[in-house]
């Protein structure tokens, strides 16, 4: 009897080990296909394609070397890769000076009935294509364009930024804006006031209650929101193209232009974007930890 018993509980114990085994995998297999269809085996195949040296489409895929990769290191290259973390870096600290105080000032400042409709008021631009933004930038910034004229009417000299870095900075900063506000904003919502009450308490003055009690709890949301604007400005390839000009050509428009441009080499094209990948892995990791 007491066999038996045992071997109830042995095989209820197995059910119960098979079903808590079984039900996180039937909800983690769509989204696992998804990534392994549409993440992992284009990865896969981008990197098998960066081992061969001058492939055009048409050609047989023969890994042979890391030719490819060490063409990269080529001055003009890096000098290529190294504007593009200028632009992602820079867009960043734009992105965190000018979006702290908005979201500071919707999540603790604002009336509580006015936060939502601030916040949706703030991402309205993200409704409209990337492309119009762009495009409208153009329209404010080039040399007869809104701002200019505004400058001349109020007797003031007129400012030459389309096709420069200054235009790229503006362009992508206002494109990602959003996000950092949004990231930022959940973080300083969920901040408690008494940490700040206690602080002042004890005889902390603003600047040091900011930088050990505000920034320590939200640190999470900036490292986040960071991260995001880093690594879409470091792909980022409708604003360098639109408002930088040729003399801002980033890894991205390198990385078009190696696929769908006049000279495809796809070999080298597919080596430049795993070299971005790894750039981006090697910044979310130092970001975590």
């Amino acid at each position: 009897m007491n066999f038996e018993k045992n071997d109830i509980s042995k095989i209820e114990g197995l059910h119960r080990l098979r079903r808590n085994l079984l039900q996180p995998l039937v909800l983690l297999v769509p989204s696992g296909i998804w990534l392994l269809l549409l993440l992992v085996l284009p990865t896969l195949i981008i990197f098998e394609l960066s081992l061969v040296a001058d492939i055009r489409p048409g050609d047989l895929v023969n890994p042979n070397g890391f030719k490819n990769y060490i063409r990269i290191f080529d001055p003009l290259y890096v000098q290529v890769i190294g504007r593009s973390l200028f632009f992602a870096f820079g867009t960043t600290i734009i992105c965190l000076i000018l979006g702290f105080p908005v979201a500071y000032w919707i999540a603790q400042i604002a009336p509580q009935r006015w936060r939502n409709l601030l916040l949706l008021g703030f991402i309205l631009p993200l409704w409209t294509s990337s492309l119009l933004r762009s495009y409208a930038w153009i329209t404010i910034l080039r040399p007869t364009g809104l701002l200019n004229s505004l400058l001349s009417n109020l007797g003031l000299p007129t400012l030459e930024l389309l096709n420069r870095s200054q235009a790229v900075f503006i362009g992508m900063s206002y494109s990602l804006l959003p996000y950092m506000v949004l990231i930022l904003y959940a973080s300083l919502e969920k901040l408690d006031k008494r940490l700040l009450e206690a602080a002042a308490d004890l005889g902390a003055n603003p600047v040091e209650t900011f930088s050990q009690v505000t920034v320590p709890q939200i640190f999470p949301g900036i490292a986040a929101a960071s991260m995001l604007i880093f690594i879409t400005g470091l792909g980022d390839f409708i604003d360098p193209e639109l408002l930088g000009g040729a003399s801002s050509m980033t890894a991205a428009r390198l990385v078009y232009n190696q696929f769908l441009g006049a000279t495809q080499n796809w070999g080298f094209g597919s080596a430049l974007s795993m070299t971005l990948i790894l750039l981006v892995i090697a910044v979310a990791n130092y970001i975590r930890t």
